[in-house]
């Protein structure tokens, strides 16, 4: 489960864009798991599971109506760079492009192009249809060259 902790840590502070919350979420989507292990079946790969957990974590704190938690001006400034470095300036724009995602785009985009997840996994990590999870990941994809362009004036 461990092992795991690394992805999961990427994957919630794309969801949360605020790392507080996002290790609060890593540490109750582990908690979460740690009490409900006997719902894991042995010999299956756990990631789609923990995935599917801290999903599902997220879920519950959007609809408390928590709003969502843009990063301060003071969070971005670490992540500024000198404008010489073109390929630091494209991770920003992809960064920002990704934020502006839908989240059910996103959530896909993310599990399968940074995670590796293959498509089944990600179904059942979201509890979705793989014909739904290749349509989101379609449109956003789709909506990030879009966005990417707007920014820069070139695809990802």
């Amino acid at each position: 489960m461990l092992d795991n902790l690394a992805r999961l840590r990427r994957y919630a502070r794309v969801l949360e864009r605020n790392a507080a919350h996002a290790d609060d979420l890593v540490q109750d989507t582990l908690e979460s798991a740690w009490r409900n292990w006997r719902q894991w079946r042995p010999g299956s790969d756990i990631r789609p599971w923990l995935f599917g957990i801290m999903h599902n974590r997220h879920v519950d704190h959007v609809r408390r109506n928590r709003p969502p938690c843009e990063l301060s001006g003071e969070e971005w400034t670490p992540l500024t760079v000198p404008p010489a470095h073109e390929r630091e300036l494209r991770l920003r724009d992809l960064d920002r492009a990704i934020a502006r995602l839908p989240e059910e785009q996103r959530e896909v985009l993310l599990l399968v192009a940074v995670e590796e997840m293959r498509y089944q996994d990600v179904a059942k990590t979201l509890g979705l249809a793989v014909g739904t999870v290749m349509s989101r990941l379609h449109r956003g994809r789709e909506r990030l060259r879009q966005l990417m362009v707007e920014y820069g004036g070139a695809e990802p």
